[in-house]
């Protein structure tokens, strides 16, 4: 969907169906726990004027300030340093019941600025959360409200990103996913045994999303995608429930030296998919 504007802002939005009340959806939406069962680490201070903090990882993160707090229904943020020289996004997150135990959550990031400079990075908002929302949905249908822990590794592919989908495919045992079907990587990687639950392959990302059994019950999203001139392949494990944290840390160190054995960060210069 093209960004919209106005004479004062520009804008992308995204209105999605979970299942779950709204108040099940608020405390995945708008809370510290809540947002890293499928998202990133987050921490939240719950009220207006307190601070909301995302950790992406290898030094990269992203602070805002509250300024909307309606539970459930409501949760405005704004972020003032998310890239440089950026002017300010603003996130508005609404709840809105409806029949059947589904939740309609509308999601609109806006910049407050008329000129087009920022349009790539406020498609690639629009295009990046739909990934992160299957795996809100998945967390709402098997795993809510559950104590979770997350984690992820990536590296660089010297290829185009479709290049790095194969290979990565190949050695994590994921080639030619179809829904339902039950995988597990081989003998010369961590273990992943679960059911293949999304399969998501387009000219800018490759996704296969797993419901997990071991090593412990969760998700696991296995992708490729390009970003700032190179093909990057990532895996990022969400464990839910009371063994979420020791799982974690007993594998967390196996895909990261997985990771930079297959994919390592000093690859060069590389294609843009």
């Amino acid at each position: 969907m093209p960004v919209k504007n106005d004479t004062e802002k520009r804008w992308v939005e995204l209105d999605v169906v979970f299942p779950g009340t709204p108040e099940q959806l608020w405390r995945a939406m708008a809370t510290g726990p809540g947002i890293s069962a499928w998202f990133t680490p987050t921490t939240v201070d719950e009220r207006k004027g307190g601070a909301i903090a995302f950790d992406f990882g290898g030094g990269a993160a992203s602070r805002g300030t509250i300024t909307e707090w309606h539970p459930p229904s409501r949760l405005c943020y704004e972020e003032h340093e998310w890239s440089s020289g950026a002017p300010p996004v603003a996130t508005e997150i609404t709840i809105r019941a409806r029949s059947g135990d589904d939740c309609v959550v509308r999601m609109v990031h806006s910049l407050f600025t008329t000129e087009d400079t920022w349009d790539d990075e406020l498609e690639s908002f629009e295009a990046g959360w739909p990934g992160f929302f299957e795996v809100l949905r998945a967390y709402l249908s098997h795993f809510p409200d559950q104590k979770a822990v997350a984690f992820g590794a990536s590296g660089v592919h010297p290829g185009t990103h479709h290049d790095a989908w194969r290979e990565v495919s190949a050695a994590l045992g994921l080639s030619g996913p179809n829904v339902g079907e039950q995988r597990s990587t081989p003998v010369d990687a961590p273990t992943l045994v679960g059911t293949v639950e999304r399969v998501q392959q387009g000219m800018k990302t490759c996704e296969v999303m797993l419901r997990l059994e071991r090593p412990a019950p969760g998700i696991a999203q296995v992708g490729t995608y390009s970003y700032g001139g190179k093909a990057r392949a990532a895996v990022s494990l969400y464990f839910y429930g009371d063994r979420s944290a020791e799982a974690a840390a007993e594998v967390e160190p196996q895909w990261r030296a997985w990771m930079a054995k297959r994919f390592p960060e000093s690859t060069g210069d590389s294609s843009q998919a």
